[in-house]
């Protein structure tokens, strides 16, 4: 990194900090990443919907983070993952390379030790002085020296480059990770979602798949109400209960929104739908509470569709038909799941 770039990284770094703790927002990769945008102004549309977020609630609540991350930040992964990558494959070139001069100095001191070996031979048959002598053996172990220097210096270059790839690795699965998980809910995303979809429908299986959609009644007016924290709140609590739920291969997703998904191998529909019912009532017992007034809200629901892939059947068929039973959920009450 550049002088000017370190200077100018540090002073985002002594802005971004304060204003984070200023708007109450948690000091998470994700947010700082956010919040470094922001007082770098790469992005001018992000600091104009920034503005307008903390002039509605006076902060950023952890929702709208997530939201202006996605929407201006979380398509930099792809451009991490490359950047890793690429000083991977700086590293293992330089150890190429280092490798190479290490080969070239062994080939070097063999060569030298059959020089000396001949010279060395030849005190048997000529007449040498003492002086002669030790001038051959001081060459020769000054040059042993030379090349015991630069093989300490390789192993000592192979441990700092063993070092720097694991610190590479580590932070190579991190920022894949990351462009996998839900940053509010601590679920996998829906990046994850459509993966892991099109890998179950590709796999030539016999056994059944079913997908649950599930959405949370009322959201808005939750949010409108009590606020967007408060329904910040409500996801959380909703997505801890669904991720306990998870068992044999089940998985929870947010899959955007108040809306999550569920993806479940190898059961039938009826009895991908009776899950899906205890859930409904799991999340029926859901207490969350107002920290502004010191409420205990209850009546907290969720409606529920739920598909089974048919044979034959894309990917996109699964969400339509899993889309169409969550609408006559919402549309006959909501609080249920459907098909009956």
């Amino acid at each position: 990194m550049k002088k000017d770039e370190f200077q100018k990284s540090t002073e985002n770094l002594r802005k971004a900090v304060p204003l984070m703790i200023k708007n109450q927002v948690p000091t998470t990769p994700t947010n700082y990443a956010l919040w470094y945008t922001y007082v770098d102004e790469a992005q001018p549309e992000l600091n104009i919907e920034m503005d307008k977020i903390v002039a509605e609630y006076g902060l950023c609540p952890p929702s709208c983070s997530e939201h202006l991350y996605r929407h201006y930040i979380a398509g930099k992964n792809e451009t991490d993952v490359q950047e890793l990558r690429s000083n991977l494959e700086i590293l293992v070139n330089e150890i190429f390379m280092s490798m190479k001069d290490t080969l070239a100095n062994t080939q070097d001191f063999q060569h030298m030790i059959d020089k000396h070996f001949g010279n060395l031979e030849q005190i048997n048959r000529d007449s040498v002085s003492f002086e002669e002598v030790m001038g051959l053996l001081h060459n020769f172990v000054s040059e042993s020296h030379d090349i015991k220097s630069s093989t300490l210096f390789f192993s000592q270059q192979l441990q700092s480059a063993s070092q720097e790839i694991t610190e590479l690795k580590q932070q190579l699965e991190k920022v894949q990770k990351d462009a996998l998980y839900d940053s509010l809910s601590s679920l996998l995303n829906r990046g994850a979602f459509d993966r892991d979809l099109a890998a179950m429908c590709q796999a030539e299986s016999s056994q059944p798949l079913c997908l649950i959609f599930i959405d949370i009644d009322r959201f808005k007016n939750l949010n409108d109400h009590f606020g967007h924290i408060f329904g910040d709140m409500v996801i959380q609590a909703i997505a801890k209960r669904l991720q306990l739920s998870c068992r044999d291969g089940i998985t929870a997703y947010r899959y955007g929104g108040e809306e999550f998904a569920m993806l479940i191998p190898n059961k039938s529909l009826r009895i991908a739908r009776q899950f899906a019912d205890s859930v409904r009532r799991t999340i029926e017992k859901i207490s969350v509470k107002d920290k502004r007034t010191g409420e205990q809200v209850e009546n907290i629901t969720a409606s529920f569709g739920v598909a089974e892939l048919k044979e034959g059947e894309q990917p996109i068929n699964l969400i339509d038909n899993a889309d169409q039973q969550l609408y006559q959920a919402k549309t006959l009450g909501r609080n249920r799941v459907m098909p009956v």
